[in-house]
């Protein structure tokens, strides 16, 4: 299933899109797409049996707001440096273990809001992600099919960053991946039993029109199944929170000077395999 939010910010209802393509409601079934929708496999079954039968209203999808498909997430847990081409443009070695940071939960935005240009920034940078989003607590998993049996669904995440708050103002990296509108998710949450194989998907970010990242999942360091397993070894995921799972080759950072970064007024489109695409115009904050 393709599960989505619509409507104003703060006020979205839950959605689907059928296999037509076509926009249906489902405010009469759930009341939003959440943690607790998702680890609730019978509020699940009586989606899929009202889409089957054909009982879900058709939205109006002209005009229409999309918002993050996954309404009060928990935490936003990412991972760096997890394809090897990116590990080489940026001159990094490839981890030996995930690289663990976080984005707040209220840096995510819908897949078409407008990404808001730090003020002072010289080094916007733009990242496409595969997102994992949790449907099970999950804590201390044993596996890789236990870790890929948590995992309620994938979605885009637009991974923004600030790369000189994030690397030459002291701390940690936090600085420049929590500045606000930082990481637009969507357009869609697709339920696991969609995605095959989470490794083999190909990801693309366009820039200005300029195709500037062209990768898969397969070049992943660390695959999905570990990401999850193993971030579940060092704290508790819950349904709805989700896993950013690092960005191919292809970002400013890894490109000769002068380094292409952002600025207000360009358009940033992406795209993953399945999963939709988003597009956002970057503003000044």
């Amino acid at each position: 299933m393709k599960l989505l939010r619509v409507g104003t910010t703060g006020a979205e209802r839950p959605a689907l899109l059928d296999a037509e393509g076509v926009l249906r409601d489902l405010s009469g079934v759930v009341p939003d797409i959440d943690g607790a929708l998702l680890a609730d496999d019978a509020a699940l079954g009586r989606i899929r049996t009202a889409a089957e039968a054909g009982e879900l209203p058709v939205l109006d999808a002209d005009g229409v707001r999309v918002g993050p498909p996954v309404a009060r997430i928990g935490k936003v847990v990412c991972i760096g440096l997890n394809y090897h081409d990116h590990a080489k443009e940026t001159g990094a070695e490839p981890p030996a273990e995930p690289v663990i940071f976080f984005k707040a939960a209220d840096t995510v935005v819908g897949p078409y809001d407008t990404v808001l240009v730090p003020r002072g920034s010289v080094k916007t940078d733009w990242e496409v992600e595969l997102a994992v989003v949790i449907g099970r607590t999950a804590r201390y998993l044993g596996s890789h099919e236990e870790a890929l049996a948590h995992v309620a669904g994938y979605a885009v995440a637009h991974d923004v960053s600030e790369r000189e708050f994030q690397i030459e103002r002291g701390g940690t990296w936090d600085k420049g991946k929590n500045c606000e509108t930082f990481n637009p998710l969507g357009p869609w949450l697709v339920t696991a039993d969609e995605v095959s194989d989470p490794q083999g998907l190909g990801l693309k970010l366009w820039v200005n029109g300029e195709l500037r990242q062209d990768g898969s999942t397969s070049d992943q360091i660390f695959p999905v199944a570990e990401v999850v397993r193993y971030v579940s070894q060092f704290m508790t995921l819950y349904p709805g929170d989700v896993i950013n799972t690092g960005t191919p080759a292809g970002v400013a950072l890894g490109m000769p000077e002068p380094k292409p970064f952002l600025r207000a007024g360009d358009v940033v489109e992406l795209e993953i395999e399945g999963l939709g695409r988003q597009r956002q115009e970057f503003k000044p904050a």
